[in-house]
């Protein structure tokens, strides 16, 4: 079977948790404010701030920006749904904006329709590794006066204009083990902003700013120094990684047929956490069944928008419609693009898909 995702691991990686184990320092140290530092170099921001999860990275940044009971986020309902329920922790209210059916990113020429007086942000997500309309979205932020705090779990490298995603408003990523890089699990919030910086260092530590002085309410969302080497180690690799899933794309669009390939605009860099095609006509599941049975991975993501899940129609009321992410919740594919991928697989992945097709 090709997997639909394989996480790289080696000697490298090895050796950090090793020389961790070997320190005595496991939680929150040296190997996570290395990491930090890397990180925000690769970014090109000046602060970044390590979580346990791209979730907590995006609780941690809404609190950080003084979100909370009775403000409104806009955000995209395409996508996993930590997204949506990081604003729902903070006891404001995630606000649904439909999203551009070419890029599968929210369509912001639709977000100034959305903004009402209780509006505090806009959470962009830069979905399956290409980032959102920033130049529109930031315009827009300025105009109303709105912090934007980007979702880019999935894209690690990703640009728009040159500029790095997590480098325009307040950044989160997640290190989770499918992703472009991993640390096994965390996340990381990056920001040229001081005060947010030092918000976020201490709301991810109980509220501390000084050891054992707890001035507001926090958390335990703390990485560890064993995952921090090894996300030091795959951070040193991001680059060769995202340059093996850019190929790897490439090769498919060349190939594919029958089912409508990524767009990637011009400016932008997709860096491909997920290779996701189109499959119109109904014909998908045809589509699954087939490469499943040529031993061929494949992920839906993601079969349900976050506006139609129960949680938010039966829980929450939510009764809105928007029909692209709908559409799209019904057609898209994900195929294997992850860098373990040899010159054979994608020949058996084209092969797989266009016999079905």
């Amino acid at each position: 079977m090709i997997s639909i995702a394989k996480p790289l691991m080696s000697e490298e990686e090895k050796q950090g948790v090793l020389e961790v184990l070997d320190s005595g320092m496991l939680a929150q140290g040296p190997k996570v404010e290395a990491l930090e530092e890397a990180f925000a170099d690769y970014c090109g921001v000046k602060h970044a701030i390590a979580t346990s999860s791209g979730t907590t990275a995006l609780h941690v940044a809404l609190l950080a920006h003084e979100i909370g009971e009775g403000d409104e986020v806009i955000t995209s309902p395409f996508t996993f749904i930590s997204s949506a329920n990081s604003i729902l922790f903070t006891g404001a209210e995630p606000v649904f904006v439909d999203i551009d059916p070419v890029t599968f990113n929210i369509d912001a020429e639709q977000i100034e329709q959305a903004i009402t007086p209780r509006t505090k942000a806009i959470m962009p997500i830069h979905l399956f590794g290409l980032t959102a309309d920033m130049g529109r979205i930031m315009a827009i932020a300025e105009e109303h006066d709105l912090a934007v705090i980007e979702d880019a779990c999935q894209a690690h490298g990703a640009e728009y204009r040159n500029q790095r995603a997590g480098s325009f408003g307040t950044g989160c990523f997640s290190f989770y083990p499918t992703k472009n890089m991993t640390t096994g699990e965390g996340g990381m919030i990056t920001t040229d902003d001081d005060a947010v910086a030092h918000q976020c260092q201490a709301i991810r530590q109980h509220g501390m700013r000084r050891r054992y002085y707890h001035e507001e309410l926090g958390y335990n969302f703390r990485m560890t120094d064993i995952h921090a080497a090894i996300g030091l180690a795959q951070l040193q690799k991001l680059e060769r990684f995202n340059e093996a899933r850019i190929a790897n794309a490439r090769f498919m669009s060349q190939h594919l047929e029958g089912v409508v390939t990524p767009t990637v605009p011009d400016g932008s860099r997709h860096v491909f956490h997920q290779y996701t095609v189109r499959v119109p006509d109904g014909q998908r599941d045809a589509l699954a069944e087939h490469l499943k049975a040529n031993d061929v991975g494949y992920g839906i993501y993601y079969p349900v928008p976050v506006h139609r899940q129960t949680l938010y129609t039966e829980t929450l009321g939510y009764d809105v419609s928007m029909p692209e992410a709908e559409r799209a919740s019904q057609e898209v594919l994900s195929l294997p693009v992850h860098p373990a991928l040899s010159e054979g697989d994608l020949h058996a992945i084209v092969e797989a898909v266009n016999s079905a097709c």
